[in-house]
């Protein structure tokens, strides 16, 4: 079925909020269910696109998608409190309407990365997005090959999605990487940054995607790792997804040099994402 919301991109659909779950002291999670039932049946996505929150009388916010596309009749947003929207959201309850339009944007090439081996990094709020490409994978799992999850964290408290987290350790298929840079006396995880993780990881560099989302002053580092792993530019992916703004590049303030990344993205790949200037 054809994506009815995307027929007119301006318009904002009314949606429930069904669940909301702390995940930290600034991070919740969110479930929405669109109210039109044919616009709720035909909503289609990729991992690491977006939608558009809209507030009725306070504005509107670019929000990824945690939710797998494999994931029918709701759609999850993690919200960090940080805006007038934003922080709007978090004092709504259950039961409350918001508006959603979109999807947004170009995702992860999850076909591509079909029967191979994947890579996926995230440093903070990066997780959000990058959850929605995990369950993904997760969902249709006989179609990859060795799956490694890389996320950190300032501190314990930080972390996001820890029940998540506890699912995937014991997952014998999935070779999971927890880390915090700022340890408190509890931790029993590994320490220090994203990147520590790198030097113990076995990879097969011809049939290895890697996906990065994180702030973008981790993503050098990380892709410096990748290469140090054989993995190839042309099989590096990685989102700016911080930099969006209205959704459809009408704007102008997803602009980063010739590149709109609200249109053209968020999501690119390394050769890509090395011809807009200061991304990485």
């Amino acid at each position: 079925m054809k994506n009815a919301m995307s027929a007119n991109p301006y318009r904002p659909w009314p949606a429930r909020i069904t669940s909301i779950i702390d995940l930290t002291a600034k991070e919740k999670l969110f479930e929405f269910r669109l109210i039109d039932s044919a616009i709720r049946e035909g909503f289609r996505h990729t991992a690491g696109q977006f939608v558009e929150l809209s507030l009725f009388g306070i504005g509107e916010a670019p929000i990824s998608i945690s939710s797998a596309p494999s994931k029918q009749g709701f759609i999850e947003l993690c919200v960090r409190a940080s805006g007038s929207v934003t922080g709007a959201l978090h004092r709504m309850k259950c039961g409350d309407i918001v508006g959603l339009r979109g999807p947004f944007g170009r995702g992860f090439p999850f076909e591509e990365m079909r029967g191979h081996d994947v890579l996926l990094v995230a440093g903070g709020l990066g997780i959000a997005p990058l959850k929605s490409l995990i369950n993904h994978i997760h969902d249709e799992r006989h179609d990859f090959g060795k799956v490694t999850i890389a996320y950190g964290s300032r501190t314990p408290a930080d972390i996001m999605f820890l029940d998540q987290f506890k699912m995937w350790q014991h997952r014998q298929d999935f070779d999971l990487h927890l880390l915090v840079s700022q340890p408190d006396d509890e931790w029993t995880g590994e320490v220090g940054y994203v990147t520590q993780c790198f030097e113990g990881l076995r990879v097969n560099p011809l049939r290895t995607y890697g996906a990065i989302v994180g702030p973008p002053v981790m993503y050098k580092s990380v892709i410096e790792e990748m290469r140090k792993k054989g993995i190839s530019y042309d099989m590096i992916y990685m989102s700016f997804e911080r930099q969006m703004k209205c959704g459809m590049g009408k704007c102008g303030h997803c602009a980063v040099g010739h590149q709109y990344i609200c249109v053209d993205g968020p999501v690119f790949n390394y050769w890509e994402a090395k011809n807009i200037q200061g991304a990485i």
